[in-house]
């Protein structure tokens, strides 16, 4: 068992919660109970995620996506109160982390693609919020781009969609999670590297075929559901906590 309370302080901590700036209220959004015996993670809140955690009988949410976010109206009624109310009611307290949990260098959304892929780090890559968020990383042998989308097809579910427009062998990569469109994109073609991976597609199909690289988009959901699972993981090690993840697929 652990305090909501010093949960918290280790999350914030840890993740350096406040060192970048970012549209989400990044930390503890809804305070519950005061004893934390059973910790849940997902991606996203919203009401089947908060009803799933009321089920599995979960004190403390950990999510990537939270509900207040920057500039968004913070009033609490109707279809917004009715969803907080899921959490208030049995008491399960609601922690946010987004950009700190994308560019965390261990358990990170990004830091965690490039293992999976077996990349080794090398550095930073995209900035915003006024630090960088996502990784260059190396690949010991070459590998195919078709390979590395059916590695990420397997581990994370769901389907990869490629673009193929550079070298069929690569060595070098560029990650970042989620959806940053057309900036990440360009940034990777000026750095260098010979595939991008990333979440959400963009149109850049003319873009990487004239400058000679491949894209991997795997799906927004699907591309940041590693960061919360490994957090998780954190979390049930440090503090002898049950901690699950609960995967709850968007389709985007």
């Amino acid at each position: 068992m652990v305090t909501c309370q010093r949960l918290t302080a280790f999350l914030d901590k840890y993740l350096d919660a406040n060192a970048v700036e970012d549209s989400s209220w990044n930390g503890l959004q809804i305070e519950g109970r005061r004893e934390v015996r059973r910790v849940m993670c997902a991606v996203d809140a919203g009401k089947v995620t908060f009803e799933e955690a009321a089920a599995r009988s979960a004190d403390y949410l950990i999510v990537h996506h939270g509900l207040f976010w920057k500039p968004d109206n913070p009033s609490i009624r109707g279809w917004r109160r009715e969803r907080i109310d899921l959490l208030r009611d049995p008491g399960i307290s609601l922690y946010a982390s987004h950009l700190p949990l994308d560019r965390h260098r261990v358990v990170g959304n990004n830091a965690r693609l490039a293992a999976l892929l077996n990349g080794t780090i090398r550095e930073e890559f995209l900035s915003c919020g006024g630090k960088c968020i996502g990784w260059i990383a190396r690949l010991d042998k070459a590998r195919t781009v078709r390979s590395l989308a059916g590695k990420l097809e397997k581990e994370l579910g769901g389907t990869c969609t490629v673009l193929a427009c550079g070298p069929s062998r690569v060595r070098s990569f560029a990650v970042v999670s989620g959806g940053v469109g057309i900036r990440g994109v360009s940034e990777a073609i000026e750095r260098g590297v010979q595939v991008f991976i990333t979440g959400e597609p963009c149109d850049v199909y003319h873009l990487a075929k004239d400058a000679g690289i491949n894209v991997i988009f795997a799906g927004h959901h699907a591309s940041e559901t590693l960061g919360v699972k490994a957090l998780g993981g954190l979390v049930k090690k440090k503090f002898g906590v049950e901690a699950d993840f609960v995967d709850i697929p968007t389709g985007l």
